[in-house]
């Protein structure tokens, strides 16, 4: 397609009088613009009459505005155009040769596994038509996103004419018929074809009911089992196929069953009954489902396996032959079995009825129970039983044996007197063990074998007999023994057991003798002393024993070989004094025994002293009788009194005879009893001279008197407030058992005892204070009381606390040259002169000013008072029990007005229109009055919208006074004079009013504190503008040109930075900006060099570190947000234009549309 210039085709279509939708329709299409060109031909060629030339001036003056007022949307005309064009160039071959739309892949019936993907296709050549899918006649739509059907997506392409449904996760609620429809078209009819999509689902589960897979089935033989196999939730509905083993089973009395259970989904259920034998036991049944969903290697299966209960068969005994010999000692294994049975039959061995062994083991179906013991005489004849059993078994089933065992005696036995004396004839019997066969006795006296022996046998109630034999022998002379011997022989197992029998012939033994110690020989009591007893000959020897006054004791003896000793050690003490002991010796000869005795003499000391006190309770007053009685002593003891060391004469010594044959001594004293002799100690002493021994016994008095105080140091307790304070006394008395009582003014205090620990409280005799109040101070009264009587002791509690001013005087005023007094009255304890001062900074007090005090009040007199006198004075109390206190008395001298000269109140800034803001500060006394003036003229303030003031007290000397400008005109802006005068005088200084304008630079900078890693400096603000002004600080390193940049805290004048190297210089300035301009820096004039080392708590990890400070600083970072942040903008701005273009653009399209394709007439 030709194109052209779009202002070309107007400014041609101009000169030739033509339309631009004449040019614009392909051919010149319209009627009425081809008669027009016609006619512009004619009067080009001047043969048109004269009105048709007349008319198509006015036409073409017509036409020329029309195209002034399109040339804004021609350039767009040539897109038109393009796109009209392509139009007709795809649509119309296939108008003009005719090629109807028809599929050319059809759709066709599919069938999916459930949560595959389903894809239906849909191919369309010559496509004319809209294509869109439905779903049992319900419109899908025609967009690629199908809504409401998030798994529903139509692919394809559609310049191919490819519509394929895909559907994801394909699901039973897609079970359905689609159709493809292709809407009419240009000629072209509707085509429409229709697809089924079968959506299967294999079974959820499979189960035979009632049992897990692989369970057990347990079922007694013959009894009736039912089983059931559930497939769930197929579609279509499962098959199921039975196996019995590995073999399918296909039973006549199968009963299946399909149900729906859910929408589209189906249940099958298949039935077996069976009657299980025997023979059924451990078989498996399986019931599998087929379904076109299942892989056919995996499956879906569940099995059970039948346990058929059934009684086992009955037990057989193996490892002993009936009627076979064993002999005791021998290893005998009976082993008993039984096969079959479920379960397996349980084995159980008897002996004699009695049962001996449960525990068995099973092998498959057979049981097997082994019984190993060693052959006794008691399992002879025994009867060995097993017996088998199940819960399938009516009654148990038996095997049995009887042993036979053989076995000798295990020993004999000769019993008799073991003693006898000459001539005497001792009857003798022979006795052995169980024996099978019986056994013989054969029997040896002296030597000698017995022939004439008598025996008989009799059945041992534990197996086996038992043989008795009897026989007398005679005790001859000169022998001290009879030796028996019997013999016990089973013949058949050769076997011999042997006992002997000693017979003792008995002589007497000769009387015993006492050695070692002579009667009257005095012996020390605590000494020892040994004792011999010995006794000669006698069959058996004699048996020796020691008594001590007919008690027997112990003693060591020594045997020979034909005489025995007895000996006893003893430590004398006194109880042998006078004491006989006696040895005595007998055999089984003597019928009486033998003995001898002896009496020994001890001397011995008193082992007590008591000490006894008459009257038991002394007093104060009374006479006292202190008795010594010592114990019993041989000789007598000989007694004395002592007291510290010094003996004291005793009266009254008297004696009498004592314990174990000594004598018991007495002797006493007399004394008064006085308050101090409580706790003082006698002593009395009980001497044996003959032993050089001696016993003490002493007695403390106790003497009973009511409570003494101790006196403490003083009388008075001194303590803080707000601190604890405890009062301890101490008081003596007997019994110590005091009580105490605290009392202030008459009212008891309480004690700790009582629950709650109250603040002050009484514990014995401590008074304790956890918290003093200044109220606590007072005289306290502690009474100790005991059973003798009361004592009562004044204790004077003092409280100091702190200094605290109560008044001072309120701003003294007075003329000048007059004298002033100022007062401060104190309340503390303690309190004098010394603990009040005045001061004043900056102030000489000692040319001046004079102190009294006088009441706890302390007075400051000022001689002719000055305007340099005004000012606060400070009155501080201290008398260093708590923190000083201190509070200021303003002393006013009365002085004309002096305004304050701050740059800062000089000048103040408006906008044009704005309300306007004239401060003017000044100190004064009495309050001065200010008046506002311009160019020599009072304003008319508060008496018009135009001027206000605000008055205000800033403190006792400053007030203050601000004109308010409504509206500030141009005319506003200049100097202004502010007056402040009062009796005294007045005082004068203009301010400025200008428009609000960028801030000055700061007055000034310092330097306030410097650490080895950062710097505070502090900053004087100037005149901010009018506007609020904010700060920032810059700094460098002293070698370097590079800054850097710190903006400060809001409403602050100071600011700290971070992060700065150690031991470096740096060079400090700072600037002012508000939302009209910055100031310029100060000279980088102020200079702080960091410290050298960090403190000793720092961590040497921040040491060097990057800079860090309390403010954002505007380089490095800040700096890329910046770009960034521009860059946005403009990004922003350009969006915004590319928008406004777009619409724009399309309302003259639409305008277009509107107007400009119809042709004119």
């Amino acid at each position: 397609m030709e194109t052209h210039d779009p202002e070309q085709m107007a400014l041609a279509v101009a000169s030739n009088g033509m339309g631009a939708a004449d040019c614009a329709a392909p051919g010149n299409a319209c009627h009425h613009c081809h008669h027009r060109l016609y006619q512009e031909h004619c009067y080009q060629q001047q043969q048109c009459p004269v009105h048709e030339r007349q008319e198509h001036q006015n036409y073409h003056r017509r036409q020329h505005w029309q195209l002034r007022q399109a040339l804004h949307w021609i350039k767009n005309l040539q897109f038109v155009c393009h796109v009209i064009s392509l139009l007709l160039v795809v649509n119309l071959p296939a108008f003009c040769h005719g090629q109807q739309q028809k599929f050319r892949v059809t759709p066709h019936d599919l069938q999916v596994l459930e949560g595959a993907e389903a894809m239906l296709r849909c191919e369309v050549a010559n496509l004319a038509g809209a294509v869109q899918w439905t779903k049992d006649g319900f419109a899908l739509g025609f967009s690629a996103v199908i809504p409401g059907f998030p798994r529903y997506s139509v692919l394809g392409d559609r310049k191919q004419g490819a519509y394929n449904l895909r559907i994801s996760n394909a699901s039973t609620s897609d079970d359905a018929e689609y159709q493809c429809q292709v809407g009419p078209a240009r000629l072209n009819s509707a085509i429409r074809a229709n697809a089924k999509l079968t959506v299967i689902s294999p079974p959820s589960s499979i189960e035979i009911k009632g049992y897990e897979n692989n369970a057990k089935v347990e079922v007694r033989e013959n009894q009736d089992l039912s089983l059931k196999c559930v497939v769930s939730n197929a579609k279509p509905a499962a098959q199921i196929v039975w196996y019995r083993g590995n073999v399918e089973y296909k039973p006549e009395n199968r009963n299946d069953k399909v149900e729906e259970t859910t929408p589209k989904r189906f249940t099958t259920t298949s039935s077996l009954k069976l009657k299980p034998s025997a023979d059924d036991d451990y078989t498996e049944y399986t019931c599998q489902a087929k379904h076109k969903a299942l892989a056919p290697d995996m499956p879906m299966r569940a099995t059970v396996q039948l346990s058929v209960l059934y009684p086992p068969g009955p037990p057989y005994i193996e490892g002993y032959t009936q009627g076979e010999t064993l002999r005791r000692g021998q290893a005998v294994e009976l082993v008993c079995r039984s096969r079959g049975g479920n379960p397996a039959a349980q084995l159980i061995w008897y002996k004699n009825g009695l049962q001996t062994k449960m525990a068995y083991k099973t092998i498959g179906r057979m049981s097997e129970n082994v019984y190993k013991f060693t052959a006794e005489s008691s399992d002879n004849k025994a009867r060995f039983r097993c017996e088998a059993i199940n819960v399938m078994s009516p009654a148990p089933l038996k095997a049995e044996v009887d042993l036979t065992v053989l076995f000798a005696p295990t020993h004999v036995s000769i019993s008799g007197n073991n003693e006898a004396r000459v001539g005497d004839v001792v009857p003798l019997t022979c006795t052995t063990a169980p024996s099978n066969p019986p056994a013989e006795i054969k029997w040896m006296v002296g030597g000698r074998q017995i022939r004439n022996a008598t025996s008989r046998t009799m059945v041992s109630p534990e197996g086996g007999w038992i043989t008795i034999s009897n026989i007398t022998a005679v005790v001859e002379p000169n022998k001290r023994s009879l030796v028996v011997i019997c013999h016990g022989l089973n013949m058949q197992l050769t076997e011999n057991v042997v006992s002997t029998h000693t017979v003792n012939v008995l002589y007497p033994p000769s009387p015993p003798m006492i050695s070692g110690y002579m009667e009257g020989q005095i012996i020390p009591a605590g000494s020892v002393q040994k004792l011999l007893c010995v006794s000669s000959g006698g069959n058996p020897l004699a048996t020796l024993t020691w008594y001590k006054n007919d008690k027997r004791i112990n003693s060591v003896i020594r045997t020979a070989d034909k005489s025995v000793s007895a000996e006893i050690t003893i430590l004398a003490n006194v109880t042998d004094n006078q004491a006989q002991y006696r040895c005595e010796a007998a055999n089984s000869a003597t019928e009486i025994p033998l003995f001898e005795s002896t009496t020994l003499s001890v001397h011995f000391a008193p082992e007590t002293v008591k000490i006894r006190i008459e009257p038991e309770e002394l007093k104060p007053g009374i006479e006292a009788t202190i008795v010594c009685d010592s114990s019993s002593s041989n000789p007598p003891a000989k007694l004395s009194w002592w007291k510290d060391g010094i003996s004291i004469q005793g009266i009254n010594n008297t004696s009498k005879p004592g314990l174990w044959g000594g004598t018991v001594s007495t002797l006493e004293f007399k004394v008064n009893i006085t308050q101090e002799m409580n706790g003082v100690v006698y002593t009395c002493q009980s001497a044996n001279e003959a032993l050089q021994r001696s016993v003490h016994e002493a007695v403390s008095l106790d003497v009973l008197y009511r409570p003494k105080f101790v006196p403490p140091p003083s009388s008075t307790a001194v303590g803080v407030e707000g601190e604890s304070l405890l009062v301890a006394l101490q008081a003596n008395a007997n019994p110590m058992s005091i009580t105490y009582t605290w009392t202030k003014d008459g009212q008891s205090l309480p004690s700790n005892g009582n629950g709650a620990e109250p603040r002050i409280f009484a514990e014995g005799s401590k008074l304790n204070f956890t918290k003093l109040y200044r109220n606590d101070a007072g005289v306290y009264v502690c009474e100790a009381r005991n059973s003798q009587g009361a004592a009562r002791i004044n204790v004077t509690v003092v409280v100091e606390y702190g200094t605290t001013i109560k008044a001072v005087s309120e701003n003294v005023i007075v003329n000048p040259g007059e004298d002033a007094m100022l007062s401060c009255s104190v309340e503390g304890k303690p309190l004098t002169e010394d603990h009040v001062k005045w001061e004043r900074l900056g102030y000489d007090m000692t040319i001046k000013t004079s102190t009294t005090f006088a009441n706890g009040t302390s007075y400051l007199h000022i001689k002719d008072a000055q305007r340099e006198d005004v000012g606060n004075f400070r009155c501080i109390a201290d008398n260093r029990v708590a923190n000083p206190t201190s509070r200021d008395v303003l002393l006013i001298v009365k002085f004309a007005p002096e305004i304050d000269k701050s740059p800062t109140l000089m000048r103040a800034a408006s906008g044009t229109g704005e309300r306007g803001r004239l401060p003017c500060r000044a100190q004064s006394s009495p309050r001065p009055q200010f008046i506002w003036r311009q160019e020599g003229k009072d304003l008319p303030v508060n008496r018009s919208y135009k001027y206000e003031v605000e008055e205000k007290k800033i403190d006792s000397l400053t007030y203050e006074s601000i004109l308010i400008i409504e509206k500030v005109a141009p005319a506003d802006y200049g100097a202004y004079e502010c007056v402040a005068k009062n009796d005294l005088g007045q005082d004068i200084e203009p301010v400025r009013l200008d428009i609000t304008s960028q801030p000055d630079t700061p007055l000034s900078l310092n330097i306030l504190n410097v650490t080895h890693d950062s710097v505070t400096v502090a900053w004087t603000p100037g005149f901010d503008g009018g506007l609020k002004a904010s700060y920032r600080v810059r700094y460098r390193e002293a070698n370097r040109e590079q800054y850097k940049y710190i903006d400060g805290l809001p409403n602050s004048h100071k600011l700290t930075i971070n992060g700065l190297r150690m031991n470096t210089l740096y060079l400090f300035s700072v600037m002012a900006y508000n939302d009209l301009g910055e100031s310029k820096y100060l000279p980088d004039l102020q200079k702080a060099h960091t410290k050298e080392a960090p403190p000793p708590s720092q961590p040497a990890s921040s040491l060097g570190g990057p800079p860090t400070t309390s403010a954002t600083p505007l380089g490095g970072t800040s700096g890329l947000l910046l770009l960034v942040g521009v860059a946005s903008g403009i990004t922003i701005v350009a969006l915004n234009i590319l928008v406004i273009g777009c619409c724009l653009h399309k309302r003259n399209q639409k305008r277009l549309k509107r107007g400009l394709y119809k042709c004119p007439g």
